[in-house]
């Protein structure tokens, strides 16, 4: 995985300018604004805080791939507070990151958006227990106290449930916060965890019995990526009225999602410089966490065999089929029918793709292998 232009990491060397805020942007230019430099003014929305989960577009921004591109993009997070998705189809920003399940129900909902970079092409979704808890498969959780954040984060569980034919009566599921608190303290049977983020929060805290860091072997792990429930994740949306009608904007999608691309395989070649440049970028993880985070969101992304970012229609279908199938305890589901269409494109990867291809860039990091993170308490 090795590109032909590289650039030593320096601290402030961020494209982004009053980049990282909390709070809702400004209506954007359209992707054709430009900036006092002439550089074409961008507006990036994450779904949550900076983070290894991110990397690949900070990495963009401190190593200079989007002002390459003509871009300046400024990169907004959210603390809960922003729904991605709804920012883009109000217009707010110009891409927003987001999970799959989460716009296809905005989309039934009359929200024109395009998915045109699927970044994550597996499920990093947990459901984690005691060793002896026998809570081994989703059909063991019947009777049980399952953990889930909510929030649209829960329709992987109701989706692997359905496929089991367990009824959500027969469950109990617990509201979650974002750690592992209430499994720790015996609130909740098993946990939803990211494998990037709550289940290294496992492993860093201490076993009152030994004195010692938990281990993998004290826990049950049910990966959804395994099950039918399992649905894809992190995407880069875009706006498809612009993306239809605005040559402006097509163009400058192309050159966005390029410099993407080379943040990741910078994440990927370099997570520990990946992770100092999320650490910069506001993450509030200690630096052993972070670097499990930047590390398990590669394992994530690559390797791509398809082309880095490329969505593959299988799984896609997977998650429409999930979505559909998924009943919560309300009798809700995110979506009742199939997408239109229009809900995802591979054509704006393909051609960044091809361009980057032409200049020699690895985008399907065959050779790609993460390495080994050592988790100290609390993620320090």
């Amino acid at each position: 995985m090795k590109f032909t232009k590289r650039r030593a990491l320096a601290a402030g060397a961020f494209a982004v300018t009053a980049a990282f805020l909390l709070t809702a942007c400004s209506p954007t230019d359209g992707g054709d604004g430009g900036s006092a430099d002439g550089l074409t003014e961008v507006k990036l929305q994450l779904q949550w805080l900076p983070q290894g989960q991110f990397a690949g577009y900070f990495a963009a921004a401190d190593q200079g791939y989007f002002e390459e591109e003509g871009l300046d993009v400024e990169i907004i997070p959210s603390g809960g507070d922003i729904v991605p998705q709804d920012a883009l189809a109000n217009g707010d920003v110009d891409y927003a990151v987001a999970w799959v399940p989460k716009v296809l129900g905005s989309i039934e909902q009359g929200a024109n958006l395009t998915n045109i970079a699927q970044i994550f092409q597996r499920s990093g979704t947990l459901q984690v227990s005691w060793a002896d808890s026998g809570i081994d498969t989703i059909a063991d959780f019947e009777g049980k106290k399952i953990g889930s954040w909510g929030f649209g984060n829960e329709w992987e569980i109701f989706a692997a449930m359905a496929a089991e034919g367990l009824d959500s009566s027969t469950v109990q599921i617990i509201t979650q916060d974002f750690n592992m608190n209430a499994f720790l303290q015996g609130d909740i049977d098993a946990a939803q965890a990211m494998t990037y983020n709550e289940y290294a929060q496992l492993l860093e805290s201490i076993d009152p019995e030994t004195g010692e860091l938990y281990q993998p072997e004290d826990f049950n792990v049910i990966s959804y990526e395994d099950t039918v429930g399992g649905m894809l994740q992190d995407a880069i949306w875009a706006d498809s009225e612009r993306l239809d009608s605005d040559e402006a904007y097509q163009e400058t999608t192309v050159k966005f999602l390029k410099a993407v691309v080379k943040g990741w395989i910078y994440s990927a070649e370099n997570p520990e410089a990946a992770a100092d440049i999320t650490i910069g970028a506001g993450s509030g993880w200690g630096p052993s966490h972070e670097l499990w985070m930047v590390n398990e969101t590669n394992n994530l992304i690559w390797p791509a065999p398809n082309g880095m970012g490329v969505i593959d229609e299988a799984s896609w279908q997977r998650t429409v089929d999930g979505a559909i199938s998924a009943v919560n305890e309300t009798g809700a589901s995110p979506i009742t029918a199939a997408p239109p269409a229009s809900a995802w494109s591979n054509d704006w990867i393909m051609k960044a793709l091809e361009e980057l291809e032409a200049d020699g860039v690895d985008t399907t990091g065959a050779d790609f292998s993460p390495i080994e993170v050592s988790l100290l308490e609390g993620g320090n």
